[in-house]
């Protein structure tokens, strides 16, 4: 009995909620690999005038340790013109720059693109200056049209 009452609490401690059940984020499932959307993803940021900033993500240095894990990757999209507005409209909002894509890799092979929307990252500086929304929803275009290009 003791080891079913752990074994069911180790299930529920693993579970938890989806990208797809928050409130400002845009999930996309895909029929690409991991790699090939992680790949897809960054040449479509390059066509729509964007940097890829940051990278990151657990299943290489996991690997390296042992342990396999479904392929997760982090990849930090911005530019210095939306930098440069952002920081004219609010300091503060600096922060949440770049705006991330997150490819998760998915059972059957498949991958995930998600990401906050920029609207949603920078709604809490709405109150520092109006133009902050307006550089948010400027952003909500263009990452809308990355994602559209990388899953297409």
């Amino acid at each position: 009995m003791r080891y079913l009452v752990l074994a069911l609490s180790l299930v529920a401690c693993s579970a938890t909620a989806s990208p797809a059940e928050r409130e400002g984020w845009a999930v996309i499932e895909t029929n690409r690999t991991y790699q090939n959307l992680i790949d897809r993803v960054k040449t479509a940021a390059k066509a729509n005038k964007m940097g890829i900033v940051t990278e990151a993500g657990p299943t290489e240095a996991a690997a390296n340790r042992g342990v396999t894990i479904p392929g997760n990757r982090v990849i930090g999209v911005y530019n210095n013109d939306f930098a440069v507005r952002m920081l004219e409209a609010s300091e503060a909002a600096m922060i949440e720059a770049p705006i991330r894509f997150y490819v998760t890799e998915q059972e059957d092979g498949t991958a995930t693109l998600s990401y906050k929307t920029p609207s949603l990252v920078f709604s809490p500086y709405a109150e520092d200056s109006p133009e902050v929304m307006i550089i948010a929803k400027e952003l909500d275009t263009v990452f809308g049209k990355i994602a559209e290009d990388a899953v297409k």
